[in-house]
């Protein structure tokens, strides 16, 4: 399975940990050359660390350590991964820490609104933007991470679930304008979810994310939450041509604690 990979070019956002991480280590075990991107440089040296322990020759992980919240740094990193053989075949676009946590709406401040939705909408899109033309060259696949509270309103994340929509919508519209280039463009949607940065986050200390997110781990149907392992098998599925025929979808990998949506 995943045959295709080999060989190919896979940039991978929010690769420091959580399902970037897992996604990397999936596609660079099937043959794929993954460029990891993180904020960190220290937790990306780390990330390539574990990979190679895998068996993952070095000459198959790359380091493009940039903020992808900056278009212009966002640009290097596409090119870091674009000059491997000249094209981008695949997009993992993950991680985006928010720079504001989730918070009912009436206790944020103006600055915090456009913190919180920049912080993550732009880290989402700006490294399909700038590898764009790189993917051109070959055709490829484009996934991006998203939240289910662009499904489902969830109090405290208005503006997560703005970001979330938003992501859904553009998935839409993008499938339909890059099909021209052989390109397709899906979504994993997340709820909480173990293994990752963000439940460290959640969890490790006690606020209003506490809470919240405390109650809905009560309410996962199978008992648990998802794991970050769990997602990264979706999201290397829907990179893979084993979904071939899947373009502009939105999958929740969720266990269970929602349905329905759009």
């Amino acid at each position: 399975m995943f045959e295709e990979f080999k060989g190919k070019v896979a940039l991978i956002t929010g690769a420091s940990g959580g399902v970037g991480l897992r996604v990397a280590q999936k596609m660079a075990q099937a043959g794929a050359i993954v460029v990891l991107n993180g904020r960190s440089k220290e937790n990306i040296e780390k990330s390539a660390a574990e990979i190679r322990a895998l068996g993952v020759p070095d000459d198959h992980i790359l380091q493009a350590v940039g903020d992808t919240t900056d278009y212009a740094t966002t640009v290097k990193v596409a090119e870091i991964a674009a000059s491997v053989n000249g094209g981008i075949d695949y997009v993992i676009s993950s991680g985006a820490h928010g720079a504001v946590r989730p918070m009912p709406f009436a206790e944020m401040t103006g600055e915090q609104l456009v913190l919180a939705f920049n912080s993550r909408f732009f880290a989402r899109i700006n490294p399909v933007h700038a590898s764009l033309p790189y993917l051109r060259v070959r055709g490829g696949s484009v996934v991006l991470v998203g939240t289910d509270a662009g499904r489902h309103a969830t109090p405290g994340e208005s503006v997560v679930g703005a970001f979330g929509a938003g992501v859904i919508l553009m998935t839409k519209t993008l499938a339909k304008e890059f099909s021209r280039w052989k390109i397709r463009v899906n979504t994993v949607s997340l709820t909480l979810t173990s293994d990752t940065p963000s439940w460290d986050r959640i969890f490790n200390e006690k606020t209003f994310q506490t809470g919240l997110f405390g109650k809905a781990l009560a309410r996962f149907p199978q008992g648990r939450a998802p794991t970050a392992e769990e997602v990264a098998r979706v999201a290397v599925f829907l990179a893979s041509e084993e979904s071939a025929q899947v373009t502009g979808q939105t999958i929740s990998v969720n266990g269970g604690l929602s349905f329905g949506g759009w």
